[in-house]
């Protein structure tokens, strides 16, 4: 190669020989015709159960009254959750939205 290069031989380096537009076809663009095939009825087929993932579940007894060192109830709360912490956690906010009074008993896996 020659250090000293045309301007014109640049470009024709890079970008190729350019096409005068009188060369350049215009093909109009055809829209292909979609072919409609007529509906098949559809056949059932027979779907395999999925088993179900084991989920954790742990259940937590709570003691639960609105008087203070008055008539109590039991209740249980089941939480999808392998935390005993999470659990009572949780099992503690549902009965507050009822209850004043909460004491957590027993936390069992089940």
């Amino acid at each position: 190669m020659t250090p000293e290069l045309t301007e014109e031989e640049m470009r024709q380096a890079l970008f190729g020989i350019p096409v005068p537009e009188e060369e350049i076809i215009a093909i109009p663009a055809q829209d292909p015709a979609p072919e409609i095939a007529p509906a098949q009825p559809v056949i059932p087929t027979l779907k395999k159960k999925v088993a179900k993932t084991f989920t954790p579940r742990l259940k937590v007894t709570l003691r639960v009254g609105n008087e203070f060192e008055g008539e109590t109830h039991e209740m249980i709360h089941e939480a999808d959750t392998l935390s005993t912490l999470l659990a009572e956690q949780e099992a503690v906010k549902a009965a507050r939205k009822k209850y004043r009074f909460v004491e957590v008993v027993s936390v069992k896996s089940m």
